[in-house]
């Protein structure tokens, strides 16, 4: 594929739209279209899918509105055609702890639905979709592997940090103040000021919760521009990233390269590798699954299992760690962290990619070392832990496999009396009324996908506790 994407003549490219723009039976369709704005030598170019979660309802997706505009003007340059259309969001963040939480798994699936919907009924040549909360990435990969036409994701932009009281604040910092204050160790004044300051502007949650996680998946395996999973949302880079993608589509439709060729079970390996590296989120284990499932993938719980036990994980990222998304940006993103597992040979380098080239071709010219004077990501012979975070457990609680977060954990067994809820509701009740001892067992029954139903994510009682 060609370095470069700039215009050139894209006619014939159109190779399923032409079914509704071709020969004088589809004069009406042709007449419809043209009131949307083609003209006559529009009708030959490639229909490109402009799918987008622009949305108000949250800060992740408050600027995507913006960039499907700077994408819509570097499709048409490029020589395409670009159809605008939205699919929806759920705010995880201000769901979490209600009953609307419920319908976040399903929205997952609602976004799937629609834009393959759309893509199908308007037989467009190629799918450009811009995502922003923890859903909308998810939700627009499965599409992309069903429809498997020409496509690349555009990830709307982590959020910058807050600060109050000289540090950095994300959304766990407001979650986590309701448990600090119910305890007394903050002062009301202290709890709204985090409250003021957590969410400074547009972007997804800033630390490696699960929307950086999984744009920083989806970069990896090859459906998003390399650097772009982490460049924050109000800053130009994401701007000119976003157009680059625009341009990059057209030579994908130009070269025939669809999701089927990149979303190989090799890819999805190296998101599972790159996930443990930087302390991802344990939403990518059912998110990567479905993807995967969308893709005709056979991926399991035993190759998270087998990939952790040889990942390391290099990078001090917050809910854990120290430091924000944005942080890892300015230490070299992703290209960074995927360079240092190739070298290590961590990582399919053979992996075709939505640029046109391969993993390895793109990390070329990337440093196989973390820059010096940061300690955001760790050199891999000293990493912040020897092993992946997320690990599979079985048992007679879970026959079929658990996922659980051992960042830190020295003991490999605990022992201690259960405390049992039915409901989340319950559990952050007993919680902030002071209920639950050093060495109690948390069980929270009847929250999964069928029994809650939704499979309500809990970061409440967790950042109570």
């Amino acid at each position: 594929m060609s370095n470069d994407n700039r215009g050139g003549d894209t006619r014939g490219l159109n190779r399923r739209s032409k079914t509704i723009t071709d020969g004088d039976s589809r004069a009406p369709n042709r007449a419809m279209l043209r009131a949307v704005g083609f003209g006559d030598e529009d009708f030959g170019k490639p229909i490109i899918g402009l799918a987008n979660g622009h949305s108000n309802i949250t800060p992740c997706n408050a600027g995507i509105g913006e960039l499907a505009g700077v994408a819509d003007r570097a499709i048409r340059e490029a020589g395409g055609m670009p159809q605008v259309f939205g699919t929806i969001t759920v705010s995880d963040g201000i769901s979490m702890g209600t009953e609307g939480m419920k319908a976040s798994l399903v929205s997952r699936e609602v976004i799937a639905d629609s834009i393959e919907t759309v893509c199908r009924g308007q037989l467009m040549d190629g799918l450009l979709a811009i995502g922003g909360c923890d859903k909308n990435m998810p939700g627009a990969l499965i599409a992309m592997a069903r429809l498997d036409i020409p496509s690349i994701f555009v990830y709307g932009g982590t959020i910058k940090p807050g600060r109050f009281a000289g540090k950095d604040l994300t959304i766990v910092s407001a979650f986590e103040a309701v448990g600090e204050y119910g305890a007394g160790r903050i002062s009301r004044e202290e709890f709204t000021e985090i409250e003021k300051h957590a969410c400074p502007g547009n972007g997804a949650c800033g630390g490696m919760y699960t929307a950086n996680t999984m744009s920083s998946a989806i970069e990896t395996m090859g459906m998003s521009l390399p650097y772009s999973s982490t460049m924050a949302a109000e800053d130009a880079e994401k701007a000119e990233s976003t157009a680059e993608s625009g341009r990059a589509l057209l030579a994908l439709i130009r070269d025939d390269i669809r999701p089927s060729a990149i979303l190989t079970k090799k890819a999805f390996e190296n998101a599972i590798s790159v996930v443990m590296a930087v302390g991802g989120s344990t939403n990518a284990v059912l998110h990567l699954l479905a993807i995967a499932h969308a893709a005709g993938v056979d991926l399991s719980l035993a190759d998270f299992e087998r990939i952790r036990e040889r990942v390391p994980v290099l990078c001090d990222l917050k809910p854990s760690g120290r430091y924000v998304t944005v942080d890892l940006h300015r230490a070299g993103g992703i290209p960074l962290v995927m360079k240092m597992l190739l070298e290590a040979g961590l990582l399919h380098g053979d992996c075709l990619t939505v640029t046109g080239k391969t993993v390895a071709e793109n990390l070329e010219h990337v440093p196989a070392r973390p820059p010096e004077g940061q300690d955001v990501v760790r050199p891999i012979e000293d990493p912040l832990y020897p092993q992946g975070h997320l690990a599979i457990l079985r048992g007679n609680l879970a026959p079929e496999g658990a996922v659980a977060k051992v960042s830190g954990i020295t003991s490999r067994t605990i022992t201690g009396p259960a405390r049992v809820f039915d409901c989340e509701e319950q559990c952050l009740e007993a919680i902030l009324n002071d209920q639950i001892r050093p060495g109690d067992v948390i069980v929270i029954r009847y929250e999964g996908p069928k029994g809650g139903p939704g499979m309500r994510e809990m970061l409440a009682p967790t950042s109570a506790i």
